[in-house]
């Protein structure tokens, strides 16, 4: 396997497949850089170099007390995008990967970086505050860290469903698939995937979001039940300086594996042009 040692000794797991023009992904949590297998492969079979690793305390990297906040991943993404001498990369980022992308902008710049994706991503704010009074309220990412904290495993069952909307009506989303998501929610280390919910829920990607001055593709399900639209994409959009909005309705969170010919093909169109 893959791994590229950071400045605080942590070990951070990669995948690199393909030849062509670079597309990096940033995954979401709980889970790894194999939550981007489907989009990988497809665009590695197009022509595309992609990278994607795990971030740290998740799958395959090391598990440091240290460094599971926002600056800590995008310092792992910007050291990996070095250490690989990344250039005109297309960034692409889900959920709490999207916001590793913003805060990637916001700290490195884009020298390394020709376009950026915000898939289900968590920016602009997610916490509910007196200025984003349209977040969620702090109780709803209480339960997710006694989730992590108290009976782990059956958390992540439960949560897989409503990651990939399987309680909808008409969802058609297979036993494989929710599987496949607790496997890798519980490659997670439980310290980890705790300070994660920090991260996630209470960084500001305002001024990340001001400084991404690259094209930027949004894309949201606009039935996404862990990170809603309204107070996310719609907002991240009105904030970047040259972005494109695609909405897919009754999409959910997950919607890279429950969608992935439509995601895929909107991927590709936008790396086209």
């Amino acid at each position: 396997m893959s791994f590229i040692t950071t400045a605080d000794g942590t070990e951070i797991y990669y995948k690199d497949w393909g030849e062509g023009p670079v597309v990096t992904f940033s995954h979401g949590w709980p889970l790894n850089a194999d939550a981007w297998d489907g989009q990988m492969l497809f665009l590695a079979q197009h022509g595309y170099r992609v990278i994607a690793h795990d971030r740290r305390g998740h799958g395959r990297s090391s598990q440091p007390t240290a460094g599971n906040d926002m600056d800590g991943y995008a310092d792992d993404l910007a050291a990996l995008l070095n250490f690989l001498n990344v250039r005109d990369a297309t960034l692409v980022g889900h959920s709490t990967g999207g916001g590793e992308v913003a805060r990637y902008i916001g700290r490195h710049g884009t020298s390394r970086v020709a376009k950026a994706v915000l898939l289900s991503a968590v920016p602009p704010l997610m916490l509910q505050t007196e200025a984003n009074p349209e977040g969620l309220p702090r109780q709803v990412f209480d339960g997710l860290r006694a989730g992590v904290a108290g009976d782990r495993s059956q958390f992540y069952k439960d949560l897989a469903v409503q990651f990939y909307g399987a309680n909808r009506d008409g969802a058609n989303v297979s036993q494989g698939l929710l599987d496949q998501f607790w496997l890798w929610s519980m490659q997670a280390g439980a310290w980890g995937a705790y300070a994660s919910i920090k991260a996630f829920s209470e960084t500001d990607f305002t001024e990340d979001l001001t400084k991404m001055d690259v094209p930027t593709l949004v894309m949201h399900g606009e039935d996404d039940r862990i990170v809603p639209v309204h107070d996310s994409a719609r907002k991240s959009a009105r904030l970047l300086k040259n972005a494109r909005e695609i909405y897919y309705p009754g999409g959910p969170h997950g919607i890279t594996a429950t969608n992935p010919g439509r995601i895929n093909a909107d991927l590709l169109a936008f790396l086209r042009s």
